[in-house]
């Protein structure tokens, strides 16, 4: 599947019209259903083909954030052979109170893997809280972008997004 048909069909499964409240407080009349692409097998193996070129070289792990990128970073494992960690919003409070489970990533150059990115929020509490346990972290990659503004924000952080597709690229795809 090439990149123009990936974005239309992960336009036609995941696009949702109505009233959302989004992550960031935020109202929208379109939603992208990300657990709608994340879930079908097929849209998940043609998004991580396309998204392993975004892996920058030299990463040694890839952490997917809770609950969306976990997904996507266990398919990226398995088509590049780079270890995973997945990471929790909030470290569990009983058994092991780890805030990423999975391989060791201490010293590690960690490249964070996350699915719909709009203003960057979650990412940087997560950034925090790896970096807190000596990941070495500046890279973040994602499927969809829907917010320009969310490049600043994270590079405010130290981290540098790439998207596989803008919001604009998906609906342009889709032509919408």
């Amino acid at each position: 599947m090439n990149r123009k048909e990936l974005a239309v069909k992960i336009f036609e499964s995941a696009h949702l019209t109505g009233e959302f409240l989004l992550r960031s407080g935020k109202i929208s009349n379109e939603y992208f259903d990300k657990y709608r692409f994340e879930t079908d097998p097929l849209l998940l193996d043609a998004i991580g083909e396309q998204m392993k070129a975004l892996i920058p070289e030299g990463t040694e792990i890839l952490a997917g954030l809770e609950m969306g990128g976990i997904p996507l970073a266990t398919v990226l494992s398995l088509k590049t052979g780079i270890p995973t960690v997945l990471v929790r919003k909030k470290a569990k409070e009983y058994g092991t109170r780890k805030v990423a489970e999975g391989n060791v990533f201490a010293g590690k150059k960690v490249c964070i893997v996350e699915d719909v990115v709009t203003t960057g929020g979650q990412i940087l509490l997560s950034t925090e809280d790896l970096r807190k346990e000596g990941a070495v972290t500046a890279d973040v990659i994602c499927v969809i972008l829907r917010e320009q503004s969310a490049h600043e924000k994270l590079a405010g952080g130290g981290l540098k997004l790439t998207p596989l597709f803008t919001m604009e690229e998906l609906k342009e795809a889709a032509g919408k």
